[in-house]
């Protein structure tokens, strides 16, 4: 990665969760990274990293050539007025918050600025994090790279047109809540009839890991694997029927339609 500068506007779990990236893995020096938070000991913990703790929102976007938005979506209007004086066609903002288009960067700074739009999701603190991106039509390919590398280095990253960036909340930002739930509601089950809840939590999270694996590499569809799992007259197709029953694939299209709403309301 070249030497240009990177700002982060908040310091919380996903902006820590960038930086160490970036830290452990060598890909920048701390000296080339700054941050701003209204919380000071946040900004603390940066500064014993080595990274620099700024003032303001304002220092840190003149200070820094790519500015992130680590800021939830409803403090993005307050935090683009105080930056729009520092702001230049040069410096490039990425924004992560849900619903939060480049357009609406663009407006809140009143600049054309070149921007990327990103959707990481909670995994990214383990390394682990899969985050979809889309580009500004003015943003240069080695910027674009840079902002790219900031964010695979802690996990897989998928490039979208922006006209999917609301959809893809519901795919990768917001379903590890989805994820949780069903691994709680099996905990709860085993608990129930005497499994011990953290054999059981043990079991249930080697099974995701296990399950994801096969997804990636099996070659099989959902369907298909579905399939080889249910024998027919054995259990696991009872427990299949059930689901279907209550019709859990339905409810989980509509969450995440749910979801994807709420993105655009946060955007408008």
């Amino acid at each position: 990665m070249s030497e240009k500068k990177i700002g982060f506007i908040g310091a919380g779990n996903m902006a820590t969760a960038i930086i160490n990236g970036i830290l452990i893995k060598k890909a920048e020096k701390p000296e080339n990274i700054f941050v701003f938070d209204l919380d000071s000991a946040k900004t603390e913990l940066m500064k014993k990293k080595g990274v620099n703790a700024v003032s303001s929102c304002a220092e840190l976007t003149k200070k820094s050539d790519i500015i992130v938005l680590a800021v939830k979506p409803q403090n993005y209007d307050e935090v683009l007025s105080e930056v729009k004086t520092a702001a230049n066609d040069y410096k490039v903002f990425v924004t992560i918050a849900a619903g939060i288009s480049i357009d609406y960067v663009r407006r809140g700074l009143e600049r054309n600025i070149p921007a990327v739009r990103v959707m990481p999701n909670t995994p990214l603190l383990l390394g682990k994090g899969a985050t979809a991106m889309c580009r500004s039509e003015n943003i240069s390919d080695e910027d674009f790279r840079k902002v790219y590398d900031m964010f695979a280095l802690s996990g897989d990253v998928e490039i979208l047109d922006e006209s999917q960036m609301n959809a893809v909340i519901a795919v990768n930002g917001s379903s590890p809540a989805y994820i949780y739930l069903f691994a709680k509601a099996m905990t709860d089950y085993a608990k129930s009839v005497g499994i011990d809840e953290q054999t059981a939590l043990r079991l249930v999270c080697k099974t995701f890991e296990g399950s994801a694996e096969m997804l990636r590499s099996s070659g099989d569809t959902p369907d298909q694997l579905i399939q080889k799992v249910c024998s027919k007259g054995g259990t696991t197709i009872e427990a299949m029927n059930v689901l279907r029953e209550r019709n859990v694939e339905q409810a989980i299209y509509d969450a995440m339609s749910a979801c994807t709403k709420r993105a655009e309301e946060l955007g408008k």
